[in-house]
């Protein structure tokens, strides 16, 4: 099995997999070393995968409609829009017993040519990094707080990424 090394912002961040996390000030979440540097693209599965379907470790969470990519920066705007709403909303509380899990994790990287370059001369540098996201995949789960805060800042949060999610709650 491939051991990853992971950029972390948060210690109550927590990745899908149980792999080694290390901290960085970049404050954004992709791996620090992978085994290639260039993968290729895929095509995402349409269906919907058992593994990340249930709420694991909160209360809450958002569920996603359908299969779909997410890049690194909007996993992180859709974890600082759901911090900032638990700051607006309830100050101390959430400092003191509310928790985000962020369940993706980006760790493909996207290549890309500059503007202006010929055809040819092989693929592009890495540019950038996503996750691919499943039907019925929870990429961020809350507790902690009450289920008005929680929707609220499940909505904010469901604006960031390019994709279509539900709110789920556990039952």
């Amino acid at each position: 099995m491939l051991l990853r090394k992971y950029l972390l912002v948060m210690e109550s961040q927590v990745s899908k997999c149980g792999f080694h996390i290390v901290k960085n000030k970049g404050y954004m979440l992709y791996p620090k070393c992978t085994k290639y540097s260039k993968y290729r693209k895929d095509r995402c599965s349409r269906g919907c995968k058992s593994d990340g379907t249930q709420l694991g470790f909160g209360r809450y969470g958002t569920q996603s409609y359908k299969a779909g990519r997410l890049s690194y920066r909007a996993i992180e705007a859709a974890r600082r829009a759901t911090i900032g709403q638990f700051h607006r909303a309830m100050s101390g509380q959430f400092r003191r017993n509310g928790k985000i899990w962020v369940r993706v994790l980006a760790d493909l990287p996207i290549t890309g040519k500059p503007t202006e370059v010929r055809m040819g001369r092989g693929k592009g540098n890495p540019t950038g990094w996503i996750a691919r996201v499943s039907t019925g995949q929870i990429p961020l789960e809350i507790d902690g707080v009450s289920l008005s805060n929680a929707r609220q800042a499940a909505t904010l949060a469901a604006h960031k990424p390019c994709s279509s999610t539900k709110f789920v709650q556990w039952s």
